[in-house]
This record gives structure tokens, sequence and C-alpha cells, in this order.
């Protein structure tokens, strides 16, 4: 049974590179198999580029820099993972104030991997309960929250998973939070 999440619009947000392409792409194609629109979103604009681990894969576009972006026009956020994306992300204001204000919105947050750095850094994990790849646990637990080694955790408005291998699973509650 496909979801339908017509008329959703979903803010990927990422660095200018270093992106986990599989975290990217899959979540991309089941937005838009479940009808729903997904945007790129990164700090600059121009091209983000994707990796296969540690090999250069495909470019992708920007639709709109995070510094234009406004939380409103989204329904939810999805923040992809590898290593040196949300290692990035975390060190760039504007995006992890856009992070911060998404995520105090309520709408849904999903992030998967190392994704959960950008969450740590926006200071937003307080009481909550998540996963992530397992290197991030101390600080994520040194961030008041709790990690435990899941497929995948929703605790609100926030879903989390460990690695590509969890992808069907996360992308299964990230269309069920938009439907």
């Amino acid at each position: 049974m496909t979801q339908d999440i017509s008329g959703k619009i979903v803010a990927f947000l990422t660095a200018t590179e270093g992106i986990e392409q599989v975290e990217l792409t899959e979540p991309w194609k089941a937005v838009q198999e479940a009808g729903g629109t997904p945007r790129l979103l990164a700090p600059e604009d121009g091209q983000v580029q994707a990796f296969n681990h540690l090999d250069k894969a495909d470019s992708f576009d920007v639709d709109v820099t995070v510094g234009e972006a406004k939380p409103g026009d989204f329904d939810m956020l999805v923040l992809p993972g590898g290593v040196a994306n949300p290692d990035a992300l975390r060190m760039d204001k504007t995006a992890v104030d856009f992070i911060r204000n998404f995520f105090e919105s309520g709408k849904p947050v999903a992030a998967i991997c190392h994704a959960p750095w950008s969450l740590v850094e926006a200071g937003v994990l307080n009481g909550r309960t998540l996963t992530s790849w397992p290197s991030l646990q101390t600080d994520i637990r040194n961030a008041g929250a709790t990690w435990v080694d899941e497929e995948v955790v929703v605790d609100g408005n926030l879903i989390t998973s460990r690695k590509p291998d969890d992808l069907p699973a996360f992308n299964n509650k990230l269309l069920e939070a938009l439907s």
C-alpha cells in the first residue's frame, strides 16, 4: 500500500559535500513516489556533492539556500547522513538555526546515520530517545538524550535510523508521519 502525501513539501538539508548519496536519494525517491515534493536545501547555491562512503558519487542541484528557506514552507525536514555532511552543517550557524526552528515547530524531522550531529548542535535532543550511527552515541547522551541501537526510532516528531540498511524502515516512518 502506497501512502499518499500529495501536496506535502519536504526539505532535504545537506552541506555542500560529504552527503551519503543513498541516504539522500532513497528518501527523496520515496517522497516523490508517494506524491510529495522534495526540495534540496544547502548553505550555498549551485550543487552539492554526494559520496558512496568515501568515493565521490553524483552531484545534485540545490533548490534553495538554507538562508533563504523558511521552516513554514515545508512539511518535514530530512537530514541525510555521511560523516562530513552533518559535521559541516553543524558549523554553519544559518543551517543550525534552521534545524532548531524547524524542530521546535513540531513538524516531523527525520535524521539518519551521522545526521543527528546536526541535532546535537541545534540543542534539541534533551529528553529524547533516538538512534544513529553507533559512533555518535556519546555525543547524543551528552546532549541529554537516550541512544538506542534500533533500526528506526520515532520519538514525537523525531524519526531516526542508524545506517543505509535501515532505509526501508526509515522511509516508511517518514511517509507515515506525512500522511
